[in-house]
């Protein structure tokens, strides 16, 4: 990972606020086995479970956030194939995941809101032969990448069949990809908009047919994977903060840092523990606190790593990553689902009766 975390340190600004390397950070990804990270050894993998693939994550975001969303898209699809039913779908698409050939896009924000009951599906699906034909749009979606992408994405039958998940390739007929999105940060994650017209997707496409049955089983590796950005943001931001702190600012301000870390160890151990014995699968609203508790977390690392630094943070020639961490931190809350979505999803869950 060396080679990874040395080109990251030299790049991640530019990851950040251009998108002239977003061509780059797949196969520098790719380069040191990020995507095998918890992929079974006999399937091409590096062996383990998700649990390595939020611990890459997260050693990826101390680096950089915009690289760590790629790998999250990237990691989430293939988690997608590695809970599916559809063994051929599998073997037909991992190797190119794996080794970074082909671009997986994770379309399924949409799906977990949906699931808890936050919004209606974006793409209508309509019977045709052993599949069907789709309709309709995803408003954002990371890691297009314009040279050959997959997207995995949940239908609404217009038969009044369970939704499904399917996955659509770039070059399929209908699949229209807008211009990648002007965001304020992470601009070489490829994030676009996809727009379907009339799309075919046959049964080889088909990863669950029964979504409502098998999104809550992979919804504990797609959070949990997401929250993977959080802790290693996080995590950088605070040795930033112990660094400077441990010199100039006082016993008061090291303690309330070596207090954030310690959550920040305790929250990480949560997390890990639940997604490893599945508790998240059943007890979904315990995974929505912890992903609010890092993104607070976040928040907090970055004010104390600005009071840590302080006026220097804002010269520009003393810049070391702080400016560029502060805009990342903006995405934290409002990556899907967002923070207000989790909070009203929990709301509406106290609410209902047991």
């Amino acid at each position: 990972m060396a080679a990874l975390h040395e080109w990251l340190a030299l790049h991640a600004d530019d990851l950040d606020q251009s998108e002239a390397l977003a061509d780059e950070v797949m196969p520098a990804l790719a380069a040191a086995g990020c995507f095998g990270a918890g992929v079974p050894a006999a399937l091409g993998g590096g062996g383990g479970d998700v649990r390595d693939a939020i611990l890459g994550i997260a050693d990826v975001a101390r680096h950089s956030v915009t690289a760590a969303f790629v790998y999250w898209g990237q990691r989430s699809f293939i988690e997608y194939l590695l809970q599916s039913p559809n063994a051929a779908l599998r073997e037909r698409l991992l190797p190119q995941l794996l080794d970074g050939t082909l671009a997986g896009a994770t379309g399924l924000s949409n799906a977990m809101k949906f699931l808890s009951g936050m919004e209606t599906l974006q793409i209508n699906a309509t019977p045709a032969g052993d599949g069907w034909t789709l309709d309709g749009k995803l408003a954002w979606v990371t890691n297009l990448r314009p040279q050959r992408f997959v997207a995995a994405a949940a239908v609404a039958p217009v038969n009044g069949a369970p939704p499904a998940v399917v996955a659509f390739a770039s070059d399929a007929s209908g699949v229209q990809r807008s211009a990648n999105l002007q965001l304020i940060a992470l601009r070489g994650s490829h994030t676009a908009a996809i727009r379907l017209e009339r799309v075919a997707a046959g049964a080889d496409n088909i990863i669950s047919a029964q979504a409502p049955d098998w999104l809550p089983r992979v919804r504990p590796a797609f959070l949990g994977m997401q929250c993977g950005m959080s802790i290693g943001l996080a995590q950088a931001s605070l040795e930033q903060a112990a660094r400077v702190a441990a010199n100039a600012r006082g016993e008061q301000l090291v303690e309330r840092i070596a207090a954030a870390r310690q959550t920040l160890a305790d929250l990480t151990q949560q997390l890990l523990e639940g997604v490893a014995d599945g508790r998240f699968i059943a007890a979904a609203p315990a995974l929505f606190r912890l992903r609010i508790a890092l993104a607070e977390l976040v928040q907090q690392a970055l004010a104390l790593e600005l009071q840590a630094k302080g006026g220097h943070a804002y010269l520009e020639q003393e810049q070391d990553g702080f400016a560029r961490r502060w805009r990342e931190s903006a995405f934290i809350p409002v990556i899907t689902p967002s923070i207000t979505q989790l909070q009203a999803a929990l709301a509406k869950h106290a609410a209902t009766p047991a």
